[in-house]
């Protein structure tokens, strides 16, 4: 098989027969098996309501998904049969090995072009417009190299786009060496390599004491500079736009770095206030003076009181470059002029101006800063779910004097982890203490530890990469895992009860807020693991959950794994829509002793296929 990857469970299958019956004896089959499913339906419930404990199939304690029992002579064992089938979803044909629903290029041109509106996320919303198919790999899809050798290296056939090799090939952006591609580290702005680059910015600002451990990347190219900035433990969320240049979040996600599709236009970034340590843009052409200083409003709103704000490419450094840029001098000097008046009414410090690069100081708070209108006090700022954004300035929680960090003071990393959310101690998620945090953080710990027993690929060098967390409460599964060479994207959907993003950023984790109603903005193939905690209960009867388990198919990389935890009434109809996108699954007991509870596990492996090689061919 061309994935390669290692099976997480060992079991024996049996082959059903290739003849085809005559429908009376098919009609007696189906009476007779729904008469024995509805026998065996009541028997399982009464076991399950009087605590009869499922005996072990499997490396846990695996409850039955309501089986046929067929003795198989070959084992002591009891080889389970399935009966509740769900017909397959069908594969989509290979045009679609690139679908991003809500940011489709076609639908995209319904929309106005100022301000890159076309560019946000314009989800389907007729039914006759949704995608009830499964997402082919391209043909000679392989699994991604392991890290850290995917930070330098991708395979072509996997993202099979040579324009940046042509387009950006005097900065070293991407180089195509035969089957593959291979990352140099360079940038528009830093052609030398994104290491020598983040070399000159820790002259000028400190990444070394763990004060600075969460960034944003706006326009990140293939996101090198979020790349090279992990050996430096600090995470970064690049962001870019499904434009022309074709495949840049792609490449980045294939190279195992964190980033999602997104475009500063005319919504807020799907991010709490308050979330990065520091933001970037390195020739990231975004119109930061224009329509009143938004765009750079919306960067006040997402960094943490006292941080900062790095811009180089133009106009920065404008007297060296403006032959090469193609633009005047007056024009590029009345751009930088600009900017710093947007900075100076958000009350920004410019920190440096150094050849390339310039850097600005968010305010550790609002004491003293009266030169643009903050907003109304009921304008949420952690509200950015299809949200407008705003030129007044998204206000910052009260201090009492001036030298006072609005919010509270954050540990540096890695203490940053473990300690309590300023957010949490002070009361301002409701209903969450302090005691809530320290126990959610030892019972992922334990959770986690569970997890790799059952899976023993988790946790394996190597093997996982890109994780996503579809209900992430408060970040304790990726805290769990932060030894391991993974990321972890933590999803706050929208609908839950309590918004704990804001929380998760100040562990110096990273994640977005997401309707699962609706398709995540990101490509094909983006994560290797899903972790999906009572994501489906929340979502029962708010939309269809088969379009749900879709959309995890489109984004799970062939022979990627999925957890489910959720009530067992919902697993078993997870697992019956399961059947049908063709994954191996099992439920099995949580780490407790879980005989005597609802909520129980599901393992599944997305199967490994491809487009045909003839591109004319639906599949």
């Amino acid at each position: 098989m061309m994935g390669g990857g290692d099976s997480i469970w060992k079991s024996s299958t049996s082959s059903s027969s290739s003849s085809s019956p005559s429908s009376s004896s098919f009609s007696l089959r189906k009476t007779f098996l729904l008469l024995l499913s509805l026998s065996l339906f009541s028997y399982l419930l009464g076991s399950y309501q009087n605590g009869a404990r499922f005996t072990s199939l499997f490396q846990t304690n695996k409850i039955p998904t309501l089986p046929l029992c067929t003795f198989n002579p070959n084992y002591t064992t009891i080889t389970a049969v399935d009966f509740n089938v769900t017909a397959p979803i069908p594969r989509c044909t290979v045009n679609y090995t690139e679908y991003t629903p809500c940011e489709d290029p076609k639908r995209s041109t319904r929309y106005k072009r100022s301000r890159m509106i076309f560019r946000e996320r314009h989800c389907p919303k007729e039914k006759w417009e949704a995608l009830k198919c499964r997402v082919p790999a391209p043909n000679g899809y392989r699994n991604p190299f392991p890290w850290p050798t995917s930070r330098d290296v991708a395979w072509y056939a996997n993202v099979p786009h040579r324009e940046l090799t042509v387009e950006k090939a005097v900065q070293n952006w991407v180089q195509y060496e035969g089957d593959r591609f291979r990352f140099p580290g360079g940038g528009t702005m830093f052609p030398n390599g994104a290491g020598a680059y983040i070399h000159d910015i820790g002259n000028l600002i400190n990444l070394k004491d763990g004060s600075i451990r969460t960034a944003l990347d706006t326009g990140c190219g293939v996101a090198s500079w979020g790349a090279y900035l992990l050996s430096h433990d600090v995470l970064t969320m690049s962001i870019a736009p499904r434009d022309t240049h074709e495949a840049q979040v792609q490449f980045a996600l294939e190279r195992g770095v964190p980033a999602l599709i997104g475009v500063l236009a005319s919504k807020r970034l799907p991010f709490p206030s308050r979330a990065f340590d520091m933001s970037h843009c390195s020739r990231c052409l975004i119109p930061w003076a224009q329509h009143d200083g938004i765009f750079l409003n919306e960067v006040d709103r997402v960094l943490r009181p006292g941080g900062y704000w790095i811009l180089s490419g133009p106009p920065i450094h404008w007297k060296k470059y403006w032959k090469g840029w193609a633009r005047t001098e007056k024009d590029l000097n009345e751009e930088q002029m600009n900017i710093e008046k947007v900075a100076t009414s958000l009350c920004w410090n410019k920190v440096v101006e150094k050849d390339d690069i310039a850097i600005w100081q968010k305010p550790i708070n609002h004491f003293d800063c009266k030169a643009r209108p903050i907003c109304k006090p009921h304008t949420n700022p952690d509200t950015a779910w299809y949200t407008d954004m705003q030129t007044c300035l998204s206000p910052m929680p009260e201090v009492s004097k001036k030298e006072e960090t609005a919010g509270g003071v954050l540990d540096n990393w890695p203490q940053r982890l473990k300690s309590t959310p300023p957010r949490i101690y002070k009361g301002t998620i409701e209903g969450v203490t302090s005691q809530t945090f320290s126990k959610d953080y030892e019972l992922w710990k334990k959770r986690v530890s569970h997890y790799k027993k059952v899976n023993n690929q988790l946790g394996k060098a190597g093997r996982y990469r890109n994780l996503l967390d579809m209900n992430a409460n408060f970040g304790g599964f990726a805290a769990a895992l932060i030894k391991d060479p993974v990321w972890v994207m933590n999803v706050v959907p929208v609908h839950s009860k309590v918004n704990t993003l804001g929380a998760i950023y100040e562990r110096g984790l990273i994640g977005t807020y997401h309707d699962w109603c609706e398709a995540m903005s990101t490509y094909p193939r983006t994560y290797d693991l899903i972790h999906a905690d009572s994501v489906f209960s929340l979502y029962s009867g708010r939309c269809d959950l088969e379009d749900i388990l879709v959309e995890m198919d489109r984004i799970l990389r062939p022979e990627g794994s999925v957890i489910i935890r959720d009530d067992v009434d919902m697993l078993l109809k997870v697992k019956s829509i399961i059947n049908g996108l063709e994954w191996e699954s099992e439920i099995v007991e949580p780490e407790e002793d879980g005989s005597l509870q609802r909520e129980k596990l599901l393992f599944a492996v997305k199967k490994y296929w491809t487009a045909p090689a003839d591109s004319n061919n639906h599949i």
